[in-house]
């Protein structure tokens, strides 16, 4: 009997979740693994490189043109793509009316309901930017996710987003059974930013799965809508993804309840590693201008 594992790629918006977690099941698919994707956000653009569209046609887009959810069949919101990947997108409604979130909370009862998840290995989400509110949480809120990977950078706002999900996760952690199964930093060249992903990665109670060089054949693979994996499955790049992939795979089980920090506490990582000037950092030199 399969044993599906479900998790779910969280992170600030632009900081390459999708991509990241696209490429990541790509090469879990390479591995023998059935899998399907649940694009949590409304632009519908979670499932497009290994769908090689531009955007899926999604749950609640086609639910508003028939009349009802209940209407819809299974293989009019499931779409298969490289290596048989299995692709649905949640969608939402129009911007500024009503809450996105409601389309992840349809999508993924109707999913459940109609058997989608029956024989899959894996079930991912992508869920929208650093929201863990409302339909946003609902892969945490009801167990749907197992385990939770907070895609991350050494930038100031992705580490206080990463810290911000890390809190959502307590929330529903100590009720339930979701984990945190790691930090996973997608390389943007700031200042030691290895070292400071692993020293948050600790600070959360976590372990950095992986750094995600930054390389060139990403944006060449998704002008072509493909995944690295799939564009240049030879290239060092691709090698990485497959790297993620196997980490993750071997990681069934070893989730954590994360310890999220203050504010105060990740300022002091971020002076500790020389990001921020601390008070007398500043007044030596404004002192020495002066001078």
């Amino acid at each position: 009997m399969t044993v599906t594992r479900q998790i779910a790629f969280y992170g600030k918006g632009g900081i390459g979740k999708s991509t990241t977690s696209q490429n990541t099941l790509a090469a879990l698919a390479e591995m023998g693994q059935k899998i399907l994707i649940v694009g949590c956000d409304p632009k519908a653009d979670s499932t497009r490189l290994i769908l090689h569209a531009k955007a899926q046609d999604t749950v609640l887009g086609m639910a508003a043109e028939i009349g009802a959810v209940e209407d819809l069949e299974l293989d009019q919101v499931v779409k298969v793509g490289y290596k048989d990947i299995n692709c649905v997108e949640a969608g939402g409604p129009e911007p500024g009316v009503g809450c996105a979130g409601r389309g992840v909370i349809t999508a993924i009862n109707f999913l459940e309901e109609e058997g989608a998840y029956e024989g899959m290995d894996y079930i991912s989400y992508d869920v929208l930017g650093d929201v863990v509110c409302g339909g946003f949480a609902m892969p945490i809120r009801e167990n749907k996710a197992q385990e939770i990977y907070i895609v991350m950078s050494g930038e100031m706002m992705a580490m206080y987003a990463a810290n911000n999900i890390a809190r959502g996760i307590l929330k529903y952690a100590t009720t339930g059974s979701v984990r945190l199964g790691g930090l996973i930093c997608n390389e943007r060249q700031t200042d030691k930013e290895l070292e400071l992903a692993e020293a948050l990665a600790a600070k959360l109670n976590t372990k950095l799965i992986h750094f995600v060089p930054r390389d060139n054949v990403v944006q060449h693979a998704e002008l072509r809508r493909m995944t690295v994996v799939e564009y240049a499955p030879d290239s060092k790049q691709a090698g990485e993804y497959r790297e993620l992939a196997q980490k993750i795979h071997a990681n069934v089980g070893k989730g954590t309840i994360p310890t999220p920090i203050s504010m105060d506490e990740l300022e002091e990582l971020l002076m500790e590693f020389g990001i921020i000037p601390d008070e007398n950092e500043e007044l030596i030199g404004k002192a020495a201008v002066a001078a």
